[in-house]
């Protein structure tokens, strides 16, 4: 959970919750508000917003900018309550894990999106947007029904964000540079 929440937050809450309240997935008592039909509305209303905002490029990178400070919480409160009644120090350790990787998958999500939404043209924007929904939907399938495999391409997806994040700050960094070094000039 932790991993999709920093791309697509309101999504696994509402596929989490939904599938919960189907029968098709036992949640921890600790998640199990999730299931609420409130919670389901709200976060299938949240989902449907995210999911417009994130096809248009200025609003995605406001969005994302915003979600900064909700999706990386998030996935650490995910994290440690999916641990349910474990000890405090389980739930603590995985809250930080949880947090950290939906960092990683956060910043990496925000910062690509930052380099293609500075294209001139939509397409690009929208098709990535899309590759996004399928990669989450695809991840939280995996994740609940072959959780082993997942896991395993949860490990070369971490090794894959240490290589990969460098390179995205320094893409960023040309950008704003570009950005507001052109600026300055005219």
């Amino acid at each position: 959970m932790a991993w999709a929440s920093g791309m697509r937050l309101y999504a696994v809450l509402f596929a989490a919750g939904l599938l919960g309240k189907l029968g098709h997935l036992q949640l921890p008592a600790s998640l199990q508000a999730l299931e609420n039909p409130w919670v389901i509305s709200v976060t299938g209303t949240l989902l449907a917003i995210e999911f417009l905002a994130d096809k248009i490029p200025i609003v995605d990178s406001i969005w994302d900018g915003i979600q900064t400070f909700i999706r990386i919480p998030a996935g650490a409160v995910l994290a440690a309550l999916a641990m349910g009644e474990h000890s405090p120090e389980l739930m603590l350790t995985a809250g930080l894990l949880g947090g950290s990787i939906a960092a990683g998958t956060h910043l990496a999500k925000a910062g690509g999106r930052a380099l293609i939404n500075s294209s001139p043209e939509p397409f690009s924007n929208v098709a990535t947007s899309l590759g996004e929904d399928v990669v989450v939907a695809s991840g939280l399938y995996a994740a609940i029904y072959h959780p082993i495999p997942f896991l395993i391409i949860l490990g070369g997806f971490v090794i894959l964000l240490i290589w990969l994040l460098p390179k995205l700050v320094r893409g960023i960094r040309m950008l704003f540079g570009r950005f507001f070094g052109h600026s300055r000039s005219t």
